[in-house]
This record gives C-alpha cells, structure tokens and sequence, in this order.
C-alpha cells in the first residue's frame, strides 16, 4: 500500500496551500473588519468585498471549481457541455479541500462553497443543456449563488421519504407548495436558484415519488419567513433560511431528469457533498491543533508553561491522532470514489461523516478550553468554529442515519438483514 502522493496530488496541494497562506491569511484581518463595518452599518447580509477582491486571482490561478470530477462518460452528462474547471479527481480535491478549511471562507474565493458546488454537480450531470446554459453557467462563473432545499420543519427530514412539499404537475407545469428550512445560501442576495425536493407522486414507491426541480428565487409565492441562527451565529451573507412555497407556478422544463428521479438525484448529490464537508473539516481540526499548541507554549499557570502540565500532553497526543486516522479513511473513501463509485464507497463515506465532525468538534473544544475565557468569546474563532461545525453532525444526514448504515453493513456479513425474528439463518 502506497501512502505517498502523485506529482499531481502534490502540486495541487501546495498551489492551494500557497495561495491559502500568501493571498488569504494575510487579508483575515481585513476580512473581519469588513464584516465589522457591515454589522455596524446594519447591513450583514452584503458579500465581504474581500473575497469578491480575491476571487479573480484564485480564477487566474487556476484555482476553480476544482471539485468537480471527471465525468469519464457517466450517464447523463451532455459532452457538448465544458465544465470550467480542473476537475480533479475526489482524491485531489480532499488534498485541496484540507487546504481551504483552514481559513473558515476560504472555499468561497476558489467558488468550491456549499451548497453551490453539490448544486453545479447536479446541473453538470443531470440538467439538460438549456438548464445548463440558464444555470450552471452563471454558478461556474461565480455571478450567481444558489440554495438547495430539501429539510422541512414540521417531519423528520432525515427520512427524505418524509418530505411532505407538493411538486404537482398542473397543465404544462408544476405547482409547488410546502415549507422548508435549514435552506443555507438563501441568505445572500446573490441567490438566484434554488433546488427543491418535493413529493410529486403521493401514491408512487417509497423511493419514486419524488422529484427535483428548479425554482428562481424571485418567483411568485416563494416568501423567506426568517433566517435561523446557529447557537446564536447568523452566518451572513450565507445565512440559513426558512421559506414557505405557496403555489408557485413553474414551467414544465424546470424539473431535473425527469418525475420521480428526485432520490437517484439526491444520492448522486450527497455523496461528494458529505465527503467535501469532511475533506474541510480536517483542514478546521488542524488549525485548533496549532491554536492550541501556540495558547499552551506561551502562558505560565502555577509556575510553568501549560503545555508542561501532563493533561495537556494527553489532550495534543490524542488530537495528533485523530486527525491522522480521519484524514486517512477521507483519503481512502475518496480514493474509493474515484475507483469504484460513490455506491461502492458508501460505507466509507458514512464513516468519515460521522468521525470527521466528532473529531474536530473534541479538538475545537480542547482549544477552547486552553484559551480559557477568551477561547470562548469573541477575540478567537474557536467558539464561532465550533457552532459551525457542530452542524455538520445533522447536515446531510445526521449521525444516527450514518451508523445505521455502518452497523448494517457489518450486521450484513453474519445474517440476513430481510430474516424475521426466529428465522435460522
């Protein structure tokens, strides 16, 4: 087994670490102050001018849309369609993607944020080209930005097959109506589409009843009731809305794929979407390792550095630790990815979700705990990271949901799953 990287993962790599460490961490200062100006000018949701300055460097570079795939003939994708891109594989891209979670909007300035880039993958792989031309270009291009809506307040929506909004055909078009939440991006006022899920058959099969389609945010009856706040953080200019649908009317050509086609859509969507966020997230777990280990080299406490005190020793080892074993099984789903499938990874990818977030959570917390009380205001992100990580244990299906999967897996190799109780097997 071979741990080393190619000449290709590597450059890649360093080019976004590069640009990471000489064009972003100088400007986090400024960053910051922008969106200090904004919150004292009463007007959060506005895009920080910062990234909007670095966004044609990172294009000049060539450090765009870089977690895009390539298609290698999939189903679906239209080869007249370029993709404007590097289009790395997924193992290129978790080496990338490590790079840009260190700096918390750092994703944003290479346009490879959530949730425009599971957005762009589906428009890429499943959308027709008039679609494409619509939508996918302006989000290649970073003019626009975009929502996905798929979580309802009133069921639990870690059940898709619970989604209770109304895709109904109506004459040449579709009438939707329902309710969503958690619709992260609806916030910024550059969000021009969003993606919806939604029930367009009641009485069809558990996994064929659903559909996807395509909804201009300025569409009649589309209403944003209010943004959620995450322990307290709004995350503007992203933000995460609420929204109600009231009878808005779509044309025939806005659904994706076809009726129906909602879950085998959603399943294509999620898959890179879950690993992406955990590529991120060992980035983020790093960066509170070297928080840590700088707070605890430099303050004295009861005559000696705090580093010196052995429960440190313990908490840094372990962290050290952690990380290495999450980076290796991301690396290894994503490699799984890229051989045999995003089907036949599924097991790696629902354990990474659920190790990733639970690592760097722990981590996050022990550096709060070295800052003492200023790890936990707002002088340090740590606090800030925190709550923003913490919901990557729902987002895209919540831990339980994951080691569900896992457990049957395992489970799958001592009996049959399908058995009833008493059965021999």
């Amino acid at each position: 087994m071979d741990f080393g990287l190619s000449d290709r993962q590597a450059a890649m790599r360093d080019r976004v670490r590069t640009f990471v460490d000489e064009h972003l961490r100088p400007r986090d200062a400024d960053y910051k102050a922008a969106e200090q100006a904004a919150s004292e000018a009463g007007d959060r949701w506005q895009p920080n001018p910062v990234i909007e300055e670095l966004k044609p460097a990172a294009r000049e570079a060539g450090l765009w849309n870089l977690f895009m795939p390539p298609h290698s003939g999939q189903e679906h994708v239209d080869d007249s369609y370029t993709f404007e891109g590097e289009q790395l594989s997924n193992l290129e891209y978790a080496l990338c993607a490590e790079e840009m979670g260190r700096i918390h909007w750092a994703s944003e300035v290479f346009n490879c944020s959530a949730p425009d880039t599971g957005n762009m993958e589906v428009l890429y792989r499943y959308g027709t080209r008039e679609q494409k031309d619509r939508w996918l270009t302006p989000l290649m291009n970073g003019e626009i930005r975009s929502a996905f809506l798929m979580t309802e307040p009133d069921v639990a929506s870690s059940d898709a097959t619970n989604i209770q909004a109304s895709i109904i055909r109506d004459g040449n078009g579709w009438v939707v109506n329902g309710r969503k939440w958690w619709s992260s991006g609806a916030g910024d006022p550059r969000c021009e589409l969003a993606i919806v899920m939604g029930k367009s058959d009641p009485d069809g099969s558990r996994h064929g009843s659903q559909s996807m389609i395509l909804l201009p945010m300025d569409t009649a009856g589309v209403t944003i009731e209010r943004m959620l706040s995450v322990y307290g953080y709004d995350h503007a200019p992203h933000g995460h809305a609420e929204i109600s649908l009231e009878d808005v009317r779509l044309p025939a050509d806005a659904i994706l794929l076809g009726e129906g086609r909602g879950f085998e859509i959603a399943q294509g969507r999620l898959g890179p979407g879950r690993i992406h966020h955990c590529m991120r997230t060992v980035g983020v777990a790093e960066e509170a390792l070297e928080a840590m280990c700088r707070r605890l080299t430099s303050r004295v406490a009861f005559g000696k550095f705090i580093y010196q005190q052995s429960v440190w020793e313990e908490r840094v080892a372990r962290a050290r630790i952690d990380i290495e074993m999450s980076r290796l099984l991301c690396l290894k789903a994503a490699d799984m990815m890229d051989r045999a499938g995003n089907k036949a990874a599924k097991t790696e990818i629902a354990m990474i979700k659920v190790q990733a977030p639970n690592m760097a959570l722990s981590i996050l917390d022990d550096a709060i705990q070295a800052h003492g009380g200023g790890g936990v205001s707002q002088d340090h992100e740590l606090a800030a990271t925190w709550a923003s990580i913490r919901t990557l244990r729902f987002a895209d299906g919540p831990d339980e949901v994951h080691n569900r999967a896992i457990a049957r897996s395992e489970f799958a190799k001592y009996t049959d799953l399908k058995a009833k109780p008493g059965t021999a097997v």
